[in-house]
């Protein structure tokens, strides 16, 4: 007999700490774990910058991002790779992203996070990146546990779903 749930797991590795590479991870982690999927983020490298207690650092990026469109004035305006090495492009596409993203009423990075927590999904954090970018446990939020390379292929191993973002 069925006790109703889901019984279907998914794993993320999350290796992108950009304001624009936030979102898959946190929307899809959010959206299965309502579906009642056993959910597992597993951030390292620059993903690492997701679980800082404050998130007001993340930017967007427009070095090698040539798909980047910004609607302005009704257009839709591509960002080419040379507009990076002006100073401050980087902090003017991440205040109109953020502009939008409340214009559009779309969850923030933080409100997404908070979902994903209150929905029990488990967040770890690679062990090794910090270590090598000489992070501490209380720079990060506190349902972060600490595991590695093991902990997320034991995790992985186990799961239907696994992604790379």
């Amino acid at each position: 007999m069925s006790d109703g749930s889901n019984n279907k797991k998914m794993s993320i590795i999350v290796t992108k700490g950009t304001l624009d590479w936030a979102y898959p991870p946190f929307i899809l982690a959010s959206t299965a774990a309502s579906l009642d999927v056993d959910v597992t983020l597993f951030f390292t490298f620059y993903g690492l910058q997701l679980l800082k207690k404050d998130l007001d650092h993340l930017q967007i990026s427009t070095l090698g991002n040539p798909g980047m469109e910004m609607p302005v004035m009704g257009m839709h305006m591509t960002m080419p790779n040379i507009v990076s090495a002006i100073p401050g492009v980087d902090a003017m596409c991440t205040s109109m992203m953020k502009s939008m993203i409340k214009k559009k009423g779309i969850a923030s990075i933080p409100e997404l996070r908070e979902m994903c927590l209150e929905s029990d999904v488990k967040i770890v954090g690679c062990q090794m990146t910090m270590d090598l970018f000489e992070w501490t446990p209380d720079q990060m939020i506190p349902e972060m546990e600490l595991g590695g390379a093991a902990t997320y292929m034991a995790g992985a191993l186990e799961s239907d779903v696994n992604l790379y973002i």
